[in-house]
């Protein structure tokens, strides 16, 4: 089928290199294809089509030559030649040697780290999706590199899946007094506030089981933070999130503080200031702690601070 481009002709005035640098970084960013020097083009009806005129008014505005002219290829054969313009298999191509890269690195470069570098991969990926015009193999290769560095990643951190089936609902307190608790070894900011969560709020006498593997959960052992416990990531809140929900307690604002860096921590998104402080102190009890007992002992005393601080704060915030 043959369709129309939207082409800007122009002519830039030589002294005016900002002008020269912000024309290329547009024409770039909007994914055009040069037909020849001078001459620019994008497929008519694009989302990013828009940017044309205006670059053409900014232009003639500095003293420039600018002008927008709509091309309709002559025949299929002359379709093929302008839509080749706009292939991205090399740009594909380089993507996925780079997600290559971050994948192989992950084990080195720690949980954060590890998914701010799979987050700039996903960015990337956008960025050239939004003007591959004209998509073939080469994205669907790079879209299965991207699916298996964030399955790498979600392996590598041991981290549940969320689950998109499953819905956030009020559980009955009496169910889970006095139980045993399970969820998976050297646990870390996820499991370790949900420990503290459960046994703060929800059960003054709960134990604690570390599994080795999920599997070797106890017979009615409340299983929490891995994939098929009672209670695990659900869409996006992390668990200790759907506890909050499952209990009741989302209308205590010192835990909904602490949610909000555990979020951050664990699987990213909006950043919390406190977050870092929080992760540093954990950090610190980590290389400290003989057992996961006492790991989990030792950071609910540090939560429990955090917990005190975020109370008093909304206390004296309150209206007299």
């Amino acid at each position: 089928m043959i369709t129309e481009f939207d082409s800007l002709v122009l002519s830039l005035p030589t002294r005016n290199s900002t002008l020269r640098m912000r024309a290329w970084r547009s024409l770039r960013d909007a994914g055009c294809s040069a037909l020849r020097d001078g001459v620019y083009l994008l497929p008519a009806g694009s989302a990013e089509s828009g940017v044309l005129p205006k670059l053409a008014a900014e232009i003639r505005a500095a003293g420039g030559f600018a002008t927008t002219v709509t091309l309709k290829p002559k025949s299929a054969a002359e379709q093929a030649e302008f839509e080749r313009l706009f292939e991205r298999s090399s740009d594909y191509g380089a993507l996925v040697k780079r997600i290559e890269t971050t994948r192989s690195a992950l084990a080195r470069l720690g949980g954060r780290k590890a998914q701010t570098a799979v987050r700039r991969m996903q960015q990337a990926f956008n960025r050239l999706a939004r003007v591959d015009f004209y998509p073939g193999q080469a994205k669907l290769q790079a879209a299965e590199a991207l699916a298996g560095l964030q399955a790498a990643l979600e392996e590598a951190a041991g981290e549940p899946r969320p689950a998109t089936k499953r819905r956030l609902r009020a559980v009955d307190a009496k169910r889970y007094r006095n139980r045993v608790w399970a969820t998976r070894k050297n646990p870390w900011i996820d499991r370790l506030a949900s420990a503290w969560l459960i046994k703060r709020f929800i059960d003054r006498d709960a134990r604690f089981v570390w599994l080795e593997h999920p599997r070797q959960r106890p017979k009615r052992a409340i299983g929490f933070d891995f994939d098929g416990a009672e209670f695990t990531h659900v869409d996006n809140r992390v668990t200790f999130e759907v506890l909050l929900a499952s209990f009741g307690l989302e209308g205590d604002a010192a835990l909904g503080a602490i949610g909000a860096s555990v979020h951050f921590l664990d699987i990213g998104g909006i950043p919390v200031a406190d977050a870092g402080g929080l992760e540093t102190v954990l950090k610190g009890v980590r290389e400290k702690a003989k057992s996961d007992d006492a790991l989990a002992a030792d950071a609910m005393r540090i939560l429990d601070l955090f917990y005190s601080a975020y109370s008093r704060r909304n206390e004296t915030a309150q209206p007299a």
